[in-house]
């Protein structure tokens, strides 16, 4: 069993990946890390809004049309929509400065990539974390060579030495907006100002852009967003919101049904 772990500064954080295989030797797990580098620097490259040659800065400035892009932007862009929709507007990347800004849903549509790229080069277990963004692939293979869900801990956004809630997940993403890492920065698209809906807000479901996005959304809506787990579009998405005022918690979707089963 081969167990390594990577860090790449890409994005303005870290990305950090966990590896683990029974079949494939270290050397060939760095070989397909050489694959996530060239895949992270490259969707940089694209999908920064802090480039001005980047392609999402083109298309900010009117110098490219959509229709004109990449399958990769295409599909961010058409995923931002459908976050949109299923949002009610709360995630809304169209209505920011400047136009067109993916960030909010293509960190997590990146690390489900990565993901992808290790499990096709033979990688069994992987966790991918982008600054919260979190993609899962295969469970976790403790050293004992038992498979467990990977723990996915949720940290009090007034304490980081504090772990509020712990999630198990085998395959799937996680994703958790807040002021954790880079402060107060969402904006709420129907007022134009810092969003004030909730303090931290965590959803887990099959997609990570979209987890990303409905986490992003949250933020701005607080206890209103719950309402959206009831489209089937998102019958496989839960979200586990803190309040901004009370700092009270509110959980829906199939992880808490999961819970009062067991109870």
């Amino acid at each position: 069993m081969v167990r390594e772990q990577y860090e790449i500064e890409v994005w303005g954080t870290v990305l950090y990946i966990a590896a683990i295989s029974t079949s494939l030797d270290k050397a060939a797990i760095d070989t397909a890390i050489e694959d996530v580098k060239k895949f992270v620097f490259e969707v940089d490259e694209v999908f920064s809004t802090y480039k001005e040659q980047s392609v999402i800065s083109k298309l900010r400035r009117g110098e490219i049309e959509i229709g004109g892009c990449s399958d990769d932007v295409i599909e961010v862009w058409n995923g931002c929509n459908e976050a949109l929709q299923l949002s009610g507007g709360a995630f809304d990347p169209w209505a920011v400065a400047g136009g067109f800004d993916p960030s909010g849903y293509v960190k997590g549509w990146a690390a489900d990539r990565v993901a992808d790229i290790l499990v096709n080069a033979g990688v069994q277990h992987v966790q991918v974390n982008a600054a919260g963004d979190l993609t899962l692939r295969g469970g976790y293979l403790n050293k004992e060579g038992v498979l467990e869900p990977w723990k996915i801990g949720v940290v009090n956004p007034d304490n980081r030495q504090e772990v509020l809630r712990v999630f198990e997940i085998f395959d799937g993403a996680i994703a958790t907006s807040g002021t954790y890492e880079r402060g107060a920065h969402i904006i709420d698209p129907f007022s134009g100002v810092i969003a004030i809906g909730a303090k931290s807000a965590t959803v887990i479901g099959p997609d990570g852009g979209l987890t990303d996005a409905l986490a992003t959304a949250l933020m701005v809506s607080g206890d209103d967003g719950a309402q959206w787990f009831g489209q089937e579009e998102l019958s496989e998405y839960s979200a586990w919101c803190i309040d901004r005022n009370d700092g009270g918690a509110w959980g829906v979707g199939p992880v808490f049904a999961d819970e009062i089963a067991r109870q």
